[in-house]
């Protein structure tokens, strides 16, 4: 078992930008909601507190049940767990008179661990409703800034230290330093977690799990499982048998396009095209939800189908990665269900085959590191993400072949122009989206009233956060021409310039 961090989850929308800082230094974490933790083994170096929307002088603020003063291990809380590590140990906290958002400049008092390396003034992001008005017994303060008396500060006696700001986040200039001197000086960490080391402990650990076993494996053509299926191919060699199903919903071309790609890879690849059964349940379905539920179970059943004429087949491989856990997961708390993941929340209880997932306790962009690490082809791990309900969520509205086949000429368009123009490799994901409005257009001298294409492309480093791209006027001036002009039915084209978040990166 690896050394590790445990991050306990008030449900701030940077708790994930915590994860992500502290496994760049190679350091293995865990994000628990903080009703739920786990048990506290000699695995965990430390703990982190993350933020909150919440008040600690609401009456419903969340409270982590862990007697914190006596905890042997050290403590960093941020923001709301700045506050919250006042407030349950007699200091005094209250909304402030305004809010604090943006960027400060911190006065560093005297010397600490928590501080090594870095110098007066620097740079950090706040975002904080309360302010620390009296502070426990037994504390000192570490930094302040001009608004704020108490920006971090710690327990004289014990390894217990908090910040007011946001060190995760890109605009905390030494925010990766400050998690590093947590981590590594304070905590003791060596930061062992290397693609290396993960690669020989999964491929050990399902030798051992799966045995003689086989596996089904759902692949896709992307980075996810395609990177998951060469460790468990390097587990269990041939009992993999790789199965990538045609769901009626794929990209223009991409069901033959993925088989050719798997050719000579070692992979046990067979094809199977069900579209016409996933489209038929999906017809006029609108919700999101129910489009989910319907993909999942009709993977699974024909999952299942397959896996009734392999001998020995008891487990389904999945691609699964942490994001999908993360944003499926309710903790009737600090976090909401943003969606149901085809992988995660589309399955049945009563499924016949056990599951498989190497990856799901990593981000997108260690994905990628493990699959160079596997020697996966360039052409598998430069493609971008691609939701499992394929473009049924980008489908704004009810589902008819009609709508499919419209949205794949325009999606085919738009992502050969990036590829044609030298954008694909710089955006992290892209796609069309159909929208369930019509709009009055002119073509020639005649009058039209025709559908609407959303154009949607945005830059992350692993998909948490996302801005969305800055692409040139032209470019996107020649796809929506070229979209217009060659897609039936399509007679306008807009291009979306939201950030998730607030928004998502897909539509549904």
């Amino acid at each position: 078992m690896h050394e590790q961090i445990l991050i306990v989850d008030f449900g701030s929308q940077f708790t994930q930008l915590i994860a992500r800082r502290v496994r760049e230094l190679n350091i293995y974490c865990e994000i628990h909601p903080y009703n739920k933790l786990p048990e506290l083994t000699d695995q965990i170096k430390g703990v982190i507190l993350s933020g909150s929307p919440s008040s600690c002088t609401d009456t419903n603020a969340p409270v982590a049940d862990i007697d914190w003063m006596n905890l042997q291990i050290p403590v960093l809380g941020l923001c709301y767990g700045a506050q919250f590590l006042v407030a349950s140990n007699g200091g005094k906290v209250e909304k402030s008179t305004h809010r604090e958002y943006g960027r400060a400049n911190i006065t560093i008092s005297g010397t600490d661990s928590l501080f090594n390396g870095i110098e007066d003034g620097s740079q950090v992001w706040m975002s904080h409703g309360d302010t620390i008005l009296e502070m426990p017994n037994n504390t000192c303060v570490l930094a302040k800034t001009e608004t704020i008396p108490v920006a971090a500060y710690r327990f004289i006696d014990k390894e217990i230290y908090a910040v007011q700001f946001h060190p995760e986040v890109s605009h905390s200039s030494d925010g990766k330093l400050l998690l590093a001197n947590f981590t590594i000086k304070i905590c003791g960490c060596v930061g062992d977690w290397t693609p290396a080391h993960f690669v020989s402990e999964s491929v050990e650990h399902y030798m051992e799990l799966i045995g003689s076993d086989k596996v089904i494996m759902g692949l896709s053509g992307g980075v996810d499982s395609s990177v998951a299926a060469y460790i468990l191919h390097r587990a269990i060699g041939d009992n993999l048998v790789g199965i990538f199903v045609n769901n009626g919903v794929l990209r223009k071309n991409e069901y033959e396009d993925v088989l050719e790609a798997y050719k000579g890879l070692g992979l046990n690849v067979i094809g199977v095209d069900a579209s016409d059964l996933f489209i038929n349940r999906l017809k006029g379905i609108s919700d999101p939800e129910t489009k989910r539920k319907i993909i999942g179970n009709t993977f699974i059943e024909v999952f299942d189908q397959e896996a009734s004429k392999i001998k020995d087949a008891k487990w389904l491989g999945q691609g699964t990665i942490y994001p999908d856990v993360i944003e499926s997961v309710s903790v009737n708390g600090p976090s909401a269900t943003i969606k149901s993941h085809h992988n995660v929340g589309g399955l049945p209880d009563d499924m016949e085959l056990q599951l498989a997932e190497p990856l799901r306790l990593l981000f997108k962009d260690e994905v990628r590191k493990i699959g160079v690490e596997l020697g996966v082809p360039n052409l598998i791990l430069e493609r971008h993400p691609f939701p499992g309900p394929g473009l049924s969520i980008r489908i704004i509205g009810e589902i008819s072949p009609e709508n499919v086949s419209t949205l794949q000429e325009a999606d085919a368009i738009f992502i050969n122009e990036m590829k044609d123009q030298g954008f694909y490799h710089k955006i992290w994901q892209a796609g069309a989206i159909f929208l369930p409005i019509q709009s009055v257009g002119v073509m020639g001298d005649e009058r039209t009233y025709e559908n609407v294409i959303a154009l949607r492309a945005v830059t992350s480093v692993d998909g948490m956060t996302a801005d969305w791209a800055d692409l040139p006027h032209s470019f996107l001036a020649s796809v929506s021409n070229k979209i217009i002009n060659q897609v039936k039915g399509i007679n306008r084209v807009v291009y979306d310039i939201s950030s998730k978040p607030p928004a998502t990166i897909e539509w549904e």
